[in-house]
């Protein structure tokens, strides 16, 4: 089959696709993937055809009032500014979609391309599969990963109440998209969650079922296959001095927020030193998007760019990360402590699921960060056994699946399904 993946959103958003990707070429169908110019390269070293929305997504994510929100975890007013910006970006993202899905047989993307994913589906009266890194069918077992956790009474309410709210607020864009780019009728008011793309169509998470189990009130059609990891660390080369650093002494910290940004990168630098002076230990200090940077670091921290967490996290002590769906991932994969420190979104959940899972202590909101609150979550992490055992078994157990080769299965299903 030919497969357009739409897939926006930061990295962390983009490289499961990229991987689910890769394993579908490799399986004999034909694989585009459309996203912002920022991933060209990315996408183009693991020899999947790439086609830009023509916007750099960096500069979205570093405005400054997308700074501000993002570090007071407002999501409800994050997500209002995100859907102002998508509907700036509508048409861009529609015909840059349509032209990408030009041909194809099938359109397959997550949370970030679902609106306009499925309106490119329908116009050209192709399936549409939803894959997802995080729970987004309703369930009763649990609460939404977008909301405050509930009384259980209500958890598949929250479900549907996050489905809507995500809906309306990005509805203008899609209904924009629709009329002026794609010249198809509307969603309805309840949105294009039941589109008559997905009809009949599986719908695939890629998550670990020993980190999350299937509720036992989803249908048949819902997998969750496990993780979808790129092997981009089996070819990465590191730097001298990083090697010389982490054969310098014990193993440091892994400490990086990804694309979230700060408002005063320098402060937040100042209090993770604080923190691993008052733990004594060493770090690697992952700058990225996020903007953490210290002119005058002491030796006993590094601080790199860019690195593959498959590469880095199997030798570290511990990771300390914002707890983005795939820098939690690969965290677990490592079978190493994880201490998240969530922002908004679905890393409240993430952090959350890691306490309760015993492989890392409870998540300090960002708010709520201080180096103290750091500095005990670093020795608890360290020094718990319990914790330690369970994060090591864990991940050798995330080791044995195989997520991508699961859900290249299930779709070629489809193929021989359409065949027939």
């Amino acid at each position: 089959m030919r497969i357009v993946i739409v897939a926006p959103g930061s990295r962390g958003d983009v490289q499961p696709y990229i991987a689910l990707g890769k394993g579908l070429q490799n399986a004999g169908h034909f694989i585009r993937l459309v996203s912002h110019s920022n991933f060209e390269s990315l996408v183009a070293s693991h020899g999947l055809e790439f086609w830009s929305f023509g916007n750099d997504v960096k500069n979205a994510v570093e405005n400054g009032e997308i700074r501000e929100l993002t570090e007071k975890g407002n999501f409800l007013l994050l997500m209002a500014k995100m859907a102002k910006e998508a509907e700036r970006e509508a048409l861009r993202f529609a015909e840059g979609g349509l032209r990408a899905a030009q041909g194809m047989d099938l359109v397959l993307s997550g949370i970030g391309g679902l609106f306009i994913g499925t309106a490119i589906a329908e116009k050209l009266d192709i399936p549409f599969i939803q894959a997802y890194v995080f729970p987004f069918t309703p369930t009763k077992e649990f609460s939404s990963v977008l909301t405050p956790k509930i009384p259980p009474l209500f958890n598949r309410f929250s479900h549907h109440l996050a489905r809507q709210l995500m809906w309306q607020g990005f509805r203008s864009a899609d209904t924009m998209a629709r009329k002026k780019a794609l010249n198809i009728p509307t969603s309805s008011l309840l949105g294009p969650y039941h589109s008559r793309s997905t009809h009949n169509m599986p719908i695939l998470y890629g998550f670990s079922p020993s980190v999350i189990p299937a509720p036992s009130d989803w249908t048949g059609d819902i997998h969750i296959t496990g993780y979808w990891f790129t092997d981009e660390g089996e070819n990465w080369r590191p730097p001298a001095a990083l090697l010389d650093f982490l054969q310098s002494g014990s193993a440091p910290l892994y400490i990086g927020f990804g694309s979230m940004s700060n408002r005063n990168p320098e402060q937040t630098a100042d209090l993770v030193i604080q923190a691993l002076a008052q733990t004594n230990q060493r770090a690697i200090l992952l700058s990225g998007w996020g903007g953490l940077q210290k002119a005058n670091i002491p030796d006993s921290i590094f601080m790199i760019d860019s690195i593959p967490h498959s590469w880095l996290f199997p030798r570290v002590s511990a990771v300390i990360h914002h707890g983005g769906a795939s820098t939690t991932a690969a965290g677990l994969k490592a079978g190493v402590p994880s201490i998240v420190i969530p922002f908004f979104g679905d890393q409240p959940f993430w952090g959350q699921r890691i306490a309760d899972l015993g492989v890392g202590p409870k998540p300090i909101p960002r708010k709520k960060l201080t180096a103290e609150r750091l500095a005990n979550a670093i020795n608890e992490a360290l020094t718990n056994e319990g914790i330690r055992q369970r994060a090591s078994k864990l991940g050798r157990q995330i080791q044995t699946e195989n997520g991508i080769e699961s859900a290249v299965e299930i779709i070629n299903k489809l193929e021989k399904r359409k065949a027939a």
